[in-house]
């Protein structure tokens, strides 16, 4: 039978596209994850109804305000917590969140130092909220060694502590690191040479020379944490100190320091006449 034709059917036709359209433009209402993320699956909403602001909305635009009239001296760790997790979490009330995790950590610098997995023990991080605030502690890192790279580390030496505590001084497993320098006392490279336990991370001598090698450096600062808090060296931080100093002066490398970094203090070698 050929198809129907003439105004009805035209009439017809416009009728079913209108109702297709109106079905595939209904809006609908976003469900939210724990992270505060958005899922697919949601009721319909319907014309009528009115969403009520969060309350916690009025509080974003407060805080904002807040930091861009007096900046973050002004804020307490929690609040610039909070000012973080409102990028990553928008349709959740940070600041418990926030206040939750510098109970269980101590400080922001703690904060995103912890591990991941401690990190989402906490009500409402998860892993993707995480990564992001362990991202921030890599980001604080790369600046610090900003400073130092490729400058003389000797006459930059506080910037030089600030960089080895970013680093290292909330570790909760001990980590050695080496300082490569040029002639001119120029840091050249930085690299962790040993991780280990929460008392000893493994490290040999040898390669620490060969690595300088392969730098082209003719110095080095040695640099490890103490995840006890106590920068205090040990009997064993003394002996391996000595052992690396006889190791590289076989090929005219000098060892400037030894740096303990602890949670609050930095121990040097050098200047407790250890070396």
């Amino acid at each position: 039978m050929p198809p129907e034709t003439g105004p009805h059917s035209n009439e017809r036709a416009t009728d079913g596209f209108e109702a297709l359209f109106k079905r595939a433009t209904e809006s609908t209402d976003t469900a939210v994850n724990p992270e505060g993320q958005a899922n697919e699956t949601a009721e319909p909403k319907t014309k009528s109804a009115k969403v009520p602001k969060p309350h916690y909305y009025d509080h974003r635009d407060r805080l904002r305000d807040k930091f861009v009239r007096r900046g973050a001296e002004a804020f307490d760790d929690y609040e610039l917590l909070e000012l973080i997790l409102f990028q990553v979490l928008p349709r959740i009330d940070t600041k418990p969140i926030a206040k939750d995790l510098i109970a269980n950590f101590g400080n922001l610098a703690e904060v995103v130092a912890a591990p991941v997995e401690k990190l989402t023990q906490v009500k409402g991080i998860g892993p993707n909220t995480a990564q992001h605030l362990k991202l921030l502690q890599q980001v604080s890192i790369r600046i610090s060694q900003s400073s130092v790279l490729n400058r003389p580390v000797l006459s930059s030496w506080n910037a030089l502590l600030d960089y080895c505590r970013a680093a290292m001084q909330f570790e909760g497993r001990e980590q050695f690191r080496v300082l490569f320098l040029d002639r001119k006392n120029r840091l050249l490279a930085d690299e962790v040479m040993g991780r280990g336990t929460v008392d000893r991370a493994p490290v040999y001598p040898r390669e620490i020379v060969r690595r300088a090698l392969v730098h082209e450096a003719t110095a080095i600062i040695l640099a490890h944490n103490h995840p006890s808090g106590d920068p205090t060296p040990s009997r064993q931080d003394i002996e391996l100190t000595l052992s690396i100093i006889e190791t590289a002066k076989a090929i005219d490398i000098v060892v400037h320091d030894h740096l303990v970094i602890g949670r609050e203090d930095v121990a040097s070698f050098k200047m407790l006449g250890l070396m």
